[in-house]
């Protein structure tokens, strides 16, 4: 699904977020939540308004990514925006790949050297301590530099081979707690935004959220 581009200069800074990203699934997915406590505020891709550079990632935390991603797209556009870091938390490898998930092989994005580094780093973890959960922030900041974030997890275990179609990265090995016998890929789209981590860390967001006169905020 292609991102329409759109002149900035059309936009009413007021009623207007910049989501961070150039991906259309994620634009509609954050959209469909945020405007339930945001009616009136329009939602717009990063990559709509013109090629940027990405902000280098060098955070140690989820919290920290997003907000380093949410305060770039602010720089770039002058305009609230908001921003999402997630990643993979695996307790019996003290909580890797976590921040390095999308490098956890060397290589962004690579997600089969990434599970498969991840399956030999496990294989001779038992069943029962194969916990794990993905978890998202969500950063929101405003014109005047208002931060407010959200967080969420979807808890789950690791699998011991990769199975499905759906998804990406770390899906196949990933077997949610609420979806017994299914890994995040063999999901369909409806049914992982339902429990996933994202979603809840958006819902977390639109909880704390009153208006928007450039994205204020209940704390701000």
């Amino acid at each position: 699904m292609a991102l329409e581009k759109i002149d900035i200069e059309t936009l009413d800074p007021k009623r207007t977020i910049v989501v961070a990203t150039g991906n259309a699934h994620k634009l509609t997915e954050i959209e469909a939540i945020l405007s339930q406590v945001l009616p009136d505020v329009r939602f717009v891709a990063l990559g709509q308004l013109g090629d940027f550079e990405d902000p280098e990632e060098n955070g140690t935390t989820f919290v920290e990514n997003a907000i380093i991603k949410a305060e770039a797209a602010v720089a770039a556009t002058g305009l609230a925006a908001i921003a999402d870091d997630s990643g993979l938390v695996v307790d019996a490898l003290n909580g890797e790949p976590g921040v390095y998930s999308a490098r956890y092989a060397g290589t962004h994005g690579d997600d089969e050297a990434n599970n498969a580094k991840l399956l030999d780093k496990m294989q001779e973890v038992a069943d029962a301590d194969r916990t794990a959960r993905f978890m998202s922030v969500v950063a929101l900041i405003d014109a005047a530099g208002c931060v407010l974030t959200g967080t969420g997890a979807c808890e789950g275990m690791i699998a011991r081979e990769g199975r499905g179609s759906f998804g990406f990265g770390y899906d196949p090995l990933f077997l949610p707690t609420d979806t017994p016998g299914k890994t995040m890929a063999e999901l369909t789209p409806e049914e992982k935004n339902a429990i996933s981590h994202r979603f809840h860390a958006l819902e977390d967001l639109s909880a704390q959220l009153t208006t928007v006169g450039g994205a204020q905020a209940q704390e701000c």
